[in-house]
């Protein structure tokens, strides 16, 4: 026996698939401003600790 199939409680009209095609565009600048916020400083702190990590391995930073 077949089951009937899921019909939601409304309907998908061209109003609602311009409000997310526009809600997701924003999302995407949002996203994009704070990835390049971020990343410079966040890649930067990164180097300086394996650099320092390194150094101190091999017995070649000294301590401030």
């Amino acid at each position: 026996m077949a089951e009937k199939p899921y019909i939601p409680p409304y309907s998908v009209t061209d109003a609602i698939i311009d409000l997310v095609a526009e809600i997701s565009e924003q999302v995407g600048m949002v996203t994009v401003r704070s990835d390049n916020a971020v990343s410079p400083q966040l890649r930067r702190d990164n180097q300086i600790r394996s650099i320092h990590s390194s150094l101190a391995i091999e017995n070649n930073w000294i301590g401030a």
